[in-house]
């Protein structure tokens, strides 16, 4: 412990010196900031899905230290300081969860898994204010994030399919009204359509403890692995990628698949 009050410790002495010596430290503010943050996210998550230690460390150190920046601008500005932002998260850890700290009035909550942790964190949240179990999904996050943190949050409401089979089921009905869609060729209709399809196999994931997100990205990935493969053999054959048939550029993509298999 006392190690990591000491590195944090150093952290900070750093952000202060250079917010006061560096140029372009000081000429940053939270909307400048902003893009840079969402970016070291974005490098955490890829860092992450390859499984990579050493870049996983480094990624939370420049999240950590933009989480430091944008405190320190706060204090700057009397709007609050890093320990401000530090003990509200940690008041409202401790709030919201009743089964590890009793609160002053009653005795500690007793929940069977964390499915009921769940649930009981949804509804904490709407005591304190709240008029949507839906308010804590961010605007801007990703479409396909997005749609997962609210079937999880109405879930925590209990609004929920009993069976996968029966999301199943919504999923070859969205299927349908897709294709029934294409068959109208109404753009707007079938974009509707789409995306309820999309919604509905995002819910069906959900139910296999699958994360769709991931899952997509692991094709993207595998995507540009193969047909990257796929390039340099026909480089090294001397060609270019659109003088091959697509039955000969099918061949490489074999091989590519060949190559992860082995």
């Amino acid at each position: 412990m006392e190690e990591n009050l000491k590195a944090f410790s150093r952290i900070c002495t750093i952000m202060n010196e250079l917010r006061a010596q560096c140029p372009w430290d000081k000429k940053q503010t939270m909307e400048t900031l902003r893009h840079l943050t969402i970016e070291e996210v974005y490098e955490l998550g890829d860092a992450i899905l390859d499984k990579n230690i050493d870049e996983i460390k480094k990624e939370l150190g420049d999240i950590m230290l933009h989480l430091v920046f944008y405190a320190k601008i706060a204090d700057e500005n009397k709007w609050f300081t890093l320990a401000d932002v530090i003990n509200t998260e940690c008041e409202k850890l401790i709030s919201r969860h009743p089964h590890i700290y009793p609160p002053a009035n009653g005795s500690k909550v007793k929940v069977a898994d964390e499915e009921e942790v769940k649930r009981n964190w949804e509804k904490l949240k709407m005591k304190e204010g709240k008029t949507s179990v839906l308010e804590g999904v961010p605007r801007s996050l990703a479409s396909m994030v997005k749609a997962q943190r609210i079937q999880e949050k109405a879930k925590g409401a209990g609004f929920d399919w009993e069976k996968p089979e029966q999301v199943w089921e919504k999923v070859e009905e969205e299927i349908g009204e897709f294709q029934q869609a294409v068959n109208t060729s109404d753009h707007d209709k079938m974009t509707e359509e789409l995306g309820d399809v999309f919604f509905a196999l995002i819910n069906y994931a959900r139910f296999h403890h699958l994360n769709p997100d991931e899952a997509l990205e692991r094709t993207n990935k595998k995507f540009i692995s193969r047909f990257k493969y796929m390039e340099g053999k026909v480089r090294e054959s001397g060609k270019q990628l659109h003088d091959l048939s697509l039955a000969e550029m099918d061949v490489y993509w074999n091989e590519a698949k060949t190559t992860e298999a082995g």
